[in-house]
């Protein structure tokens, strides 16, 4: 803290850390690059990741993955397993009914204001990513399904235009999107196929009240079913 002393005033001006603003940006690149991983389903529950496996698959050193890993910790998206290595975080039944009605609120909000704002070219995309569910569902396909259930929902909330909504989302999918891999050998996958066309009709009509109809159907359906296989 420096001081400087005006008409008889003491002035402080806060010292600033430095920050070397390559570095950051690389913390930040890594960051972002390890919640698409989550966000896409490539960490699945049980999956354990090391820090120099990270390193060496985005080509850094060791330091921006710690960073990263400090953050996504602090989300609650990712768990220390043990000194060197992360995993997703253990799912309790009440994290699950928490998120699950916090998910109930906040997403339906944007699917209200995206739907007048899609146009024909993400409603084309939107068939076709249901279409893709519904191949992969049929083959148990999480490698394929989880993405596409991703691409589709942001989609829809990227149309509502309010990166602060947005956010919000995308720390709520950080702690629940994993665990849609779980879902592969329940029938819910087909069960959130049946709610994604609903939505996807309700949009094309411009029905925001019916897409978040159908929204809320597929959040519950998908907490219901990870519940049972909790109490499993």
């Amino acid at each position: 803290m420096q001081e400087t002393v005006s008409a008889g005033r003491v002035h402080r001006r806060p010292t600033l850390p430095r920050r070397p603003l390559g570095r950051e940006t690389m913390q930040d690149r890594v960051y972002d690059a390890l919640r698409a991983l989550i966000l896409n389903g490539e960490i699945e529950p049980g999956q354990t990741i090391t820090i120099q496996s990270l390193a060496d698959a985005f080509e850094v050193s060791a330091m921006p993955v710690r960073e990263a890993l400090r953050r996504l910790t602090a989300e609650q998206a990712l768990t220390v397993v043990s000194g060197r290595s992360v995993g997703i975080p253990p799912l309790a039944r009440e994290r699950l009914a928490d998120l699950r009605r916090v998910r109930c609120e906040i997403e339906p909000m944007a699917v209200r204001w995206a739907a007048s704002r899609l146009r024909a070219p993400t409603l084309q995309r939107l068939g076709v990513l249901v279409d893709d569910m519904q191949a992969a569902a049929d083959r148990q396909d999480g490698r394929r399904y989880v993405p596409a259930n991703h691409e589709f929902h942001f989609l829809i909330y990227r149309a509502a235009r309010s990166p602060t909504l947005l956010r919000i989302i995308e720390s709520l999918w950080l702690q629940i999107g994993p665990y849609f891999h779980v879902l592969r050998a329940s029938e819910n996958w087909h069960a959130a196929n049946a709610a994604h066309r609903a939505m996807l009709a309700a949009l094309g009509r411009r029905d925001g009240e019916a897409a978040a109809a159908a929204l809320c159907r597929d959040i519950e359906g998908a907490a219901a079913t990870l519940h049972g296989l909790l109490r499993q």
